[in-house]
């Protein structure tokens, strides 16, 4: 018989997954709108309708699937993660639970590292209203799956690049990166090499397990911004000290770019055995250039 998967967050990442996915499962997305399931539907996807944040449409869910892919981002509105609660509550309602279980969550968990290395062992310490929903949603999933026996792993995820998600408009809006001396460094990931440590993940993961789903780029942010410009011929962005940029940056811009901290991807390579198709933006910029 073959494998049912369940998709919780269907977006960009987890679409560029479905061919290696529906190869080997019988995939099923939660959706909420008609015009979304027909997208799905001709994806090779059967849609379920229903909405995390409705709990009664999710009554549909227990026992559909042995193995989750939940990449549904928290509410913006709401302290932790109650999605992710009502989720899991529904699955847990099903005579079959899954078995396997991977979900996508954020770097931002660690918060400003002050530029150093650092691997999974690293404890959390949420500088932002984001990051603290993402962590509430990994303590609620790795407790499920202790109560359940359902294998939960954590894919750890930085920026995430492509050539239709590059921060051209930031670029072309001339909008100021920091200084060198003061800049923070900045991790990436391709979106294809995401999905594809997904895919793995399903099958590779360890229980309980964390992955940081990044590159193997020491970057800092402002480089990032100057080799986009670069690569589309635009101007490079402005410098400014950071007390200047401090004050005139809003608190959001100002959380994302204050946090430094690079990655070990190693556990990623190992144990999931992921081979990057881009090992750093440059080979998606090097691509760009040449076209």
């Amino acid at each position: 018989m073959q494998r049912r998967l369940l998709i919780v967050g269907c977006g960009d990442v987890v679409e560029r997954a479905l061919p290696w996915l529906t190869r080997r499962f019988r995939v099923y997305a939660i959706c909420r709108s008609a015009e979304r399931a027909t997208q799905l539907r001709a994806l090779g996807v059967l849609p379920v309708r229903a909405d995390l944040d409705q709990p009664t449409s999710l009554q549909r869910l227990a026992g559909l699937a042995d193995v989750v892919l939940h990449s549904a981002p928290p509410a913006t509105d709401q302290a932790g993660d109650p999605r992710t609660h009502r989720l899991l509550a529904a699955l847990a309602r099903g005579a079959i639970l899954p078995r396997s279980l991977v979900y996508i969550s954020t770097t931002g968990v660690y918060g400003d590292c002050a530029g150093a290395y650092l691997d999974e062992t690293r404890p959390c310490r949420p500088e932002s209203d984001r990051a603290q929903r993402r962590v509430a949603a990994e303590v609620d999933l790795r407790a499920f799956g202790r109560r359940s026996q359902c294998s939960v792993s954590v894919l750890r995820a930085p920026g995430i690049y492509a050539a239709n998600r590059l921060p051209l408009e930031r670029v072309r809006k001339a909008t100021p990166a920091l200084e060198a001396d003061s800049d923070g460094y900045s991790n990436h990931i391709h979106a294809d090499d995401l999905a594809m440590a997904c895919c793995l993940a399903l099958f590779r993961g360890k229980p309980g397990r964390v992955y940081h789903a990044c590159d193997d780029s020491e970057w800092k942010m402002g480089e990032w911004f100057d080799k986009v410009a670069d690569a589309h011929g635009l101007a490079r962005p402005p410098r400014l000290p950071y007390a200047q940029m401090q004050a005139q940056a809003s608190p959001a811009l100002w959380s994302f770019m204050r946090e430094s901290r690079r990655l070990s991807n190693t556990r990623l390579k190992r144990e999931l055995g992921l081979r990057l198709r881009y090992p750093t933006p440059d080979t998606l910029l090097d691509q760009l250039r040449s076209s």
